[in-house]
């Protein structure tokens, strides 16, 4: 059972290393639709190549969709993401304590 475990964590931790995979779908993290152009300007920096590319990507895997209004996550894209909701209060004390490191 760990070995089918750690292959699964494998693969979607190869799918999210993905460069800006990961902010794609924090983009969409409050359930709006977003247009490509708007998901493009969310996310910040990203080539339409790319957002195109992690696009396609993340729909194949089945973390988001594209609907009437625009690009949103799926059922299982929220669940991730939902599970990925203590990052924000993780990554504030981590760099804390890296500034205190720094001193």
């Amino acid at each position: 059972m760990l070995s089918k475990e750690n292959v699964a964590i494998g693969q979607l931790l190869s799918l999210l290393e993905s460069r800006y995979a990961i902010r794609v779908l924090w983009a969409l993290r409050d359930g709006r639709a977003q247009t490509f152009r708007l998901l493009q300007d969310s996310v910040g920096g990203i080539t339409p190549n790319t957002l195109n590319t992690r696009i396609k990507e993340l729909r194949a895997a089945g973390l988001m969709t594209h609907g009437d209004e625009g690009y949103i996550v799926t059922s299982t894209g929220a669940d991730l993401l939902k599970r990925l909701g203590d990052l924000p209060a993780f990554a504030s004390k981590w760099v804390l304590s890296q500034a205190k490191k720094a001193k």
